[in-house]
């Protein structure tokens, strides 16, 4: 079984853009699911835009450090 690590967004609306709630999927294999919670559909990272794009880039690479400490811890 796969882990994956669950983490939830609210983008606030701007303008004439509606407010967003996202849910990211990490998994450890390195792959990544955005859900739309409105709506059900799944996104490209590519389709985030303002705050959701900011709070996916810095989860990720959380993400990517906290890989590479525990592989360090484990083969050093």
């Amino acid at each position: 079984m796969e882990n994956c690590e669950h983490l939830r967004y609210l983008e606030p609306s701007r303008g004439s853009r509606p407010s967003r709630d996202l849910t990211f999927k990490f998994y450890d294999s390195g792959r990544l699911v955005i859900v739309d919670n409105d709506s059900g559909n799944t996104m490209n990272p590519r389709e985030l835009s303002g705050g959701s794009y900011d709070f996916y880039v810095r989860q990720r690479l959380a993400f990517i450090k906290r890989e590479l400490k525990s592989k360090i811890e484990k083969y050093a």
